[in-house]
């Protein structure tokens, strides 16, 4: 006896481009991408903008893992905080922000007693870190470090090793742009820490 079949239909999903329009999302909506979307990286403006962010390549990743473990050697030996790496979320949206991930931050050790460090931290970093990739339009991460300035970032460093130059920004000053530094002295905010560039260059 046979027994007939239907066909399988092969249907091809359709795609639909985004690239030139904008996301825009709930604070809690963005909170249920992350956890559908955890391989993703994923941040929020303080306008609910979605940002998708394409994972770093080799040469990005190991820069920052070179910077994350420069921030992080330091806090060992000095224990005046917490760092994080570029996985961490931090809210602010309670404070008129978004909801971003800095590739390094770090937040002195008292500001962080009694907060809840499980989910998205919600205190502003003292210190973070843009690293530049290969493929980042460099006025989007401007723009994200005066966002970081103005939400109360102390200092702020945005590299970019395309043009070996470093942006550096402070809580109520102009932003100084640095030409090939050897190393970056971070003591006022994070006493005793230089930061090197020689792996960086």
């Amino acid at each position: 006896m046979t027994i007939a079949t239907a066909p399988k239909l092969s249907v091809d999903p359709l795609l639909l481009n985004i690239s030139q329009a904008k996301l825009t999302v709930t604070p809690e909506y963005f909170d249920q991408l992350c956890l559908n979307n955890p391989d993703l990286r994923l941040e929020l403006t303080k306008d609910g903008e979605l940002i998708v962010m394409p994972p770093a390549g080799g040469e990005s990743s190991e820069k920052n893992f070179d910077l994350a473990m420069e921030v992080g050697v330091w806090n060992r030996q000095s224990n005046l905080g917490r760092t994080f790496d570029s996985s961490c979320g931090y809210d602010f949206t309670q404070i008129g922000g978004g909801k971003m991930s800095p590739d390094v931050s770090w937040i002195e050790k008292s500001r962080l007693v009694g907060v809840d460090i499980v989910k998205f931290i919600s205190v502003v970093p003292d210190f973070v870190i843009e690293l530049r990739s290969a493929t980042d339009n460099l006025k989007p991460l401007q723009e994200k470090m005066e966002e970081y300035r103005r939400l109360g970032v102390r200092l702020g460093l945005l590299i970019n090793p395309k043009n070996k130059q470093v942006e550096v920004y402070r809580l109520g000053q102009d932003e100084v742009v640095l030409e090939s530094p050897g190393a970056i002295d971070c003591g006022d905010v994070m006493p005793g820490f230089v930061l090197s560039m020689s792996r960086i260059w």
